[in-house]
């Protein structure tokens, strides 16, 4: 008998029930074709029967007849797919009507279902009872498909299977979110997209920003320095032309080469000529602690070897010198250091910092010792960048004076011992020296007569001539005692060679200026056969030293040197803050009597040297009254140019140096190589004793 019936579970008490179903012509209810399956069920009846598999009847159906019921669906592929919490199949149309399996009592109507996603096709309890409340299908039991004009409902022989599809959210993956239904997956281009052009606004600016910075920033450094490492011929400093390798120093929080704890007043002044000079370098040394080994400061560096040249007692290391409580400090100390008894310090800007023509450079400083006791001789002083102060085989020599040649004339001047090629004169030259030699110079090594493709750093004339090079020296200080009158002097002084016939420049009241005969005069001491001094001496107070009162003094120099205007050059010397004397070119003019050219004002980049040092060939050391330590103080260093014409840099266009430099690394890095043939290298040809 069949029944018109539906067995339905009540989801809260778990029992059946039966609910009466519709006939066809009645409106559709979702339950009004279901059959009673409660005998199929956990829950049902246990009234006897006999089931499909040939089970004895009036036995009930166990938990373990349900598993092995339930493994034997899903081995057959009819349970599984759709089951449980994680179901995604539902039905594609109405299930068909299909006899109850092992009872033929009636059939079960499934209502219709929602169309299925794109994951497996089998059937789910979740399916139904997940959107039709109070309908259940018992496990085990599967209903047949019935055509409602949809797809049929697909059915495997073995376990579901989900296929990936990157339409769908993914399970395992909270940042897999497929796009939403229905979007057109084709990626259409929209020309007023906000987002789109916004895009490719970011990428432009990040090319932009390469090729700018690979590309652009190089260039524009070339063209705004387009002088870089060979000076500047305008007012200030340019750019990487601050020495050789073009690097910019850049000392802590210094922004360029002008210290800014130097004051505001100190940044112009007026030359002594009436001419506008512009401060291009100062260090105030305000930082303590700096120290000055080779790499440790982009101006500055302290040397490491013993002056031999002059002869010296001390020996000369980086760890002497160091800044203390706003100035530089370099410090003698008695004790053994490299076969030598005392240790002390010396300051050089060599390829570093260099400045040329127009020039105004200044230092403020408290001299070493007491104004009654000789022996120190603490130093500032400049010297052309083709000599590296203590490095005999630039210098070529004993003395480090040596070649201070500042001639660019091709004549005898150029000529060892200043004498003609054959050695028979002149006069002047073979016993102007109170009947010795005036001249033991070996000869201008880079001179005006050098033979055509010789080594020479140049430049090369519009005549076919190279232009006369060497290593000028200008002293801003060397200081001594006048031990007769318990006073400290200043020895401010001009080092040049070829010599006037016995060592006297021209001396008429055009040719030089004392300003205050009461404190400067002449210096007796006037050369010798390494070298030529225009020099004179100025009184200090007597409160300027360490060990008396301990007081600043200020000292520069203004040298005017033009290639252009050669007749009109100058040096001025400052001591005490005030002018000393002046020495124009017309006092190193061409001697007729020592048969050489004119001298010039020195033009070759310049640099700046302080040291602290003792030798007796520039004063007699009273070793029993010195006191040690002692030390020399420098308050600043300050470097002007004149406006148009001074020049910053150490190779500059006129005066190069650099590639110079570079050929001959072994004479300028080993300080142990007394003459230029130890380093491997020789003279060039001079034409007028070779042949070219």
């Amino acid at each position: 008998m069949v029944r018109n019936e539906t067995n339905v579970r009540d989801r809260n008490t778990g029992e059946y029930t039966f609910v009466p179903n519709h006939s066809p012509t009645q409106a559709h209810n979702p339950f009004s074709d279901a059959q009673a399956a409660y005998e199929l069920s956990p829950v049902m009846s246990s009234q006897p029967r006999t089931a499909a598999g040939g089970s004895a009847a009036g036995l009930p159906r166990t938990h373990s007849d349900n598993s092995s019921s339930e493994a034997s669906g899903i081995a057959r592929g009819e349970v599984g797919g759709g089951y449980g919490p994680y179901a995604y199949t539902l039905p594609q149309s109405y299930p068909q009507e299909q006899p109850l399996l092992g009872n033929g009592r009636g059939h079960i109507a499934t209502p219709p279902m929602p169309q299925p996603n794109r994951f497996s096709s089998n059937v789910s309890e979740a399916s139904y009872a997940s959107d039709y409340k109070g309908h259940y299908t018992a496990p085990g039991v599967r209903p047949a498909a019935r055509s409602t004009g949809g797809p049929s409902q697909q059915t495997t022989t073995g376990t579901g299977v989900y296929l990936w599809n990157d339409k769908d959210d993914e399970m395992d993956d909270a940042l897999h979110t497929a796009d939403p239904s229905g979007k057109d997956e084709r990626h259409n281009f929209e020309l007023w997209s906000a987002r789109g052009w916004l895009n490719v606004a970011t990428i432009f600016i990040l090319l932009a920003g390469l090729i700018m910075l690979f590309g652009g920033f190089p260039i524009i450094v070339h063209f705004r320095d387009d002088r870089k490492d060979e000076g500047s011929a305008t007012p200030g400093f340019n750019l990487g032309g601050i020495n050789s390798t073009g690097q910019v120093p850049q000392l802590g929080n210094f922004p360029s080469m002008i210290d800014p704890d130097t004051p505001a007043e100190a940044y112009t002044r007026k030359g002594f000529d009436g001419s506008d000079y512009t401060l291009v370098f100062s260090d105030e040394f305000s930082v303590d602690g700096r120290t000055f080994f080779p790499g440790d400061d982009p101006y500055w560096e302290g040397v490491d070897f013993h002056y031999w040249p002059t002869g010296d007692f001390e020996w000369y290391d980086p760890s002497a010198i160091t800044t203390r409580d706003g100035k530089l400090v370099i410090t003698m100390t008695e004790e053994p250091i490299h076969d030598l008894n005392f240790k002390s310090g010396m300051l050089q800007s060599w390829n570093k910092l260099c400045f040329s023509h127009g020039v105004y450079l200044e230092v403020s400083v408290s001299l070493p010792g007491v104004n009654d006791v000789g022996g120190f001789w603490p130093g500032v002083w400049t010297m052309g960048n083709l000599g590296r102060a203590g490095y005999g085989a630039t210098t070529e020599g004993t003395d480090d004076r040596l070649p201070a040649y500042t001639y660019d004339t091709c004549d005898l001047g150029t000529l060892p011992n200043q004498t003609y090629p054959n050695g028979t004169g002149p006069a002047s030259t073979l016993e102007g020296n109170n009947g010795n030699p005036l001249s033991y110079l070996p000869g201008q090594r880079l001179s005006r007569c050098t033979c055509d493709g010789e080594d020479h750093p140049g430049p090369k004339l519009s005549d076919g001539t190279y232009r006369g090079r060497a290593a000028p020296e200008i002293d801003v200080i060397e200081a001594q005692i006048d031990v007769s009158v318990a006073t400290g002097e200043m020895s401010q002084s001009l080092q040049l060679a070829p010599y006037d016939a016995y060592y006297y420049p021209f001396n008429s009241s055009s040719d030089y200026q004392i300003y205050d005969p009461t404190i400067t005069k002449w210096n007796s001491y006037r050369g010798g056969e390494f070298q030529q001094a225009v020099s004179a001496l100025t009184y200090v107070p007597n409160n300027v030293y360490t060990n008396t009162s301990g007081d600043y003094n200020t000292y520069a120099m203004e040298w005017y040197a033009d290639t252009n205007d050669r007749e009109n050059g100058y040096i001025a010397w400052v001591a005490n803050g005030v002018r000393s004397w002046t020495v124009h070119a017309s006092a190193i003019r061409a001697n007729p009597i020592s048969e050489i050219g004119d001298r010039i004002i020195p033009e070759e980049p310049m640099y700046i040297i302080l040291n602290f040092g003792m030798s007796n060939n520039f004063q007699s050391v009273t070793f029993t009254q010195l006191n040690f330590p002692n030390e020399m103080h420098i308050d600043y260093v300050r470097v002007f140019t004149k406006d148009g014409l001074g020049t910053v840099g150490c190779n500059p266009d006129d005066y190069p140096t650099a590639e110079y430099i570079a050929a001959h690394e072994n004479a300028y890095t080993n300080p142990n190589l007394t003459i230029f043939a130890d380093a491997g290298y020789t003279f060039p040809k001079n034409r007028l004793v070779d042949t070219c």
